[in-house]
C-alpha cells in the first residue's frame, strides 16, 4: 500500500491488487485474445462516495428555515458539492427520522425532522442512506415506516430498518456501470427504546449470526462486492475499541468486501483487510467517518471525510479490485458567512484559502486548520500490519 497525501486530500493508493474470478472454460464459446481496443472498452470502474453521520439538531433546522414549515439545507453542502459529482454513488448515515410535522420537530435527544431535509439530501446527490442507527426509533414505529414511505417517494435507496419481514429478508444490490453492489447495515442498538413485539424486523441490530445469514443471502445474488454499514463503537474515541474488532472480524470471516462504519461522533481510522471468500483480494474499512453534518461544534465532533472507493472490474478477465481510496477531511462551519448565519460544510484542507472563505475570523480558521491536521491523522494512524487481529 502507498500513501499520497498534498495540500488538498489525503489519498490512499491499493497497487493493482485482484482476484480472477474463475470461469468454466468449457462452458464459453472459444474466442481469440482480445485486442487492445478491446482490453481497455472491458475496464469498469465505478466511484462510491462515503460520509458519516448526517444529523439535524434544531439549530440546523433554525438556521435554514424559509418559512414557517418550509426549509432549505441544500446550501450547507455548497463547499463539498465538486466531491459528491464525481461520485456514481453517494452514501450516507440518516441520524434522524421524518415523524412529519404533526409532531414538532425536534433535535436531541428524540429526533424528528422535516422533510425537507430529505429533499435537500436528495438535491445536492444522496442516492442512498444507510438507517440502522440508536435514533431510528425515536420517534417508535410510526417513524421508522414514515421515513422509509419519504426515502421511497424521493427516490432514495435505503437498508438498516424495514417494513416487514419480506422488507428486511431482501438484499438491496445496486447495479452500477454493470459492477453488482450488495448493502447491508445493522446497529449496536436503539437508545433503549423498545422494538415492538413481534417486528424484530423493523431494525437490524448487530448480532452475528443474523449477519451471517444475510451475507450468505447476498452471495446467492450473486455481487461483485458486499459492503456491510455498522452503527457501532464508543462515543467519541477515536480509535476502534476491542468490540468493534470482534464484529469485524466475524464479518471478514462471513466474506465482506468493505466495512463503512459510524457512530462515535469522530473520525476513526481507516485500514485495509485481506478478505475471505470474498471478490476483492483486499478490502477496506472505514472505522468512523464521524459526523459530516451535526452542532456538535467542538474538537474532533466538528470533523468529518467523505471516502470515496474507485473500485475496477474487467467485464472480459473478471478481475475486481479497489484502484484507489481516497479521503477528504470536512470541518462543519456555523456562524455568518458573510450573507446570513448558517451552517457550512467546508473541505478541511482550504484553511490557508482567504480568499474564497473570507467571511472566516481567525479563530475559526485556527479550527479549520486543527480539524484538517487532527484528520490526517487519524485517518492514517493504522497500517495494513494492524488490522483487526
Amino acid at each position: 500500500m502507498k500513501r499520497h497525501s498534498n495540500y488538498f486530500r489525503t489519498l490512499f493508493i491499493i497497487p493493482g491488487i485482484a482476484v480472477l474470478i474463475i470461469l468454466s472454460l468449457s462452458l464459453l464459446p472459444f474466442r481469440s485474445a482480445p485486442s487492445l481496443k478491446e482490453a481497455e472498452d472491458s475496464v469498469v470502474s465505478i466511484k462510491l462516495s462515503f460520509v458519516g453521520d448526517l444529523m439535524c439538531h434544531s439549530p440546523q433546522y433554525s438556521l435554514a428555515r424559509v418559512e414557517r414549515d418550509s426549509f432549505n439545507f441544500v446550501p450547507v453542502f455548497r463547499e463539498v458539492a465538486p466531491w459528491f459529482r464525481q461520485a456514481d454513488v453517494l452514501f450516507g448515515n440518516l441520524e434522524t427520522v421524518l415523524a412529519g410535522n404533526r409532531k414538532p420537530y425536534s433535535g436531541y435527544p428524540f429526533f424528528n425532522s422535516p422533510d425537507d431535509y430529505l429533499v435537500s439530501l436528495r438535491q445536492v446527490g444522496f442516492n442512498f442512506l444507510f438507517t440502522s442507527n440508536n435514533h431510528c426509533l425515536d420517534q417508535k414505529e410510526q417513524g421508522i415506516r414514515r421515513t422509509i414511505e419519504q426515502l421511497k417517494e424521493r427516490g432514495i435507496g435505503s437498508t438498516g430498518t424495514f417494513v416487514s419481514q419480506k422488507d428486511r429478508d431482501s438484499i438491496r444490490v445496486l447495479t452500477v456501470k454493470g459492477i453488482k453492489v450488495a448493502l447491508i447495515a445493522y446497529t449496536y442498538g436503539v437508545n433503549g427504546n423498545k422494538i415492538p413485539g413481534g417486528k424484530q424486523y423493523l431494525v437490524n441490530i448487530i448480532d452475528s449470526v443474523f449477519m451471517r445469514a444475510d451475507i450468505a443471502r447476498a452471495r446467492t445474488l450473486k455481487p461483485d462486492v458486499i459492503i456491510t454499514y455498522l452503527h457501532f463503537g464508543e462515543e467519541y474515541e477515536r480509535l476502534p475499541n476491542v468490540k468493534q474488532k470482534k464484529v469485524v472480524n466475524q464479518l471478514i470471516a462471513s466474506g465482506v468486501d468493505v466495512v463503512i462504519a459510524s457512530h462515535p461522533h469522530v473520525l476513526q481510522p481507516v485500514e485495509y483487510f485481506k478478505t475471505n471468500g470474498g471478490n476483492l483480494d483486499t478490502g477496506f474499512i472505514a472505522w468512523s467517518l464521524g459526523n459530516f453534518l451535526s452542532n456538535q461544534q467542538w474538537r474532533y465532533s466538528d470533523v468529518g471525510a467523505i471516502a470515496s472507493l474507485q473500485l475496477e472490474k474487467n467485464i472480459f478477465t473478471g478481475k475486481l479490485r479497489i484502484k484507489s481510496v481516497e479521503t477528504i477531511p470536512t470541518w462543519v462551519f456555523k456562524g455568518f458567512s458573510g450573507r446570513k448565519s448558517e451552517f457550512c460544510i467546508l473541505p478541511a484542507s482550504l484553511f490557508a484559502d482567504r480568499e474564497h472563505f473570507s467571511f472566516l475570523s481567525d479563530g475559526q480558521r485556527a479550527k479549520m486548520k486543527q480539524a484538517f491536521d487532527d484528520a490526517t491523522d487519524i485517518l492514517t494512524r493504522l497500517t495494513a500490519n494492524q488490522t483487526v487481529r
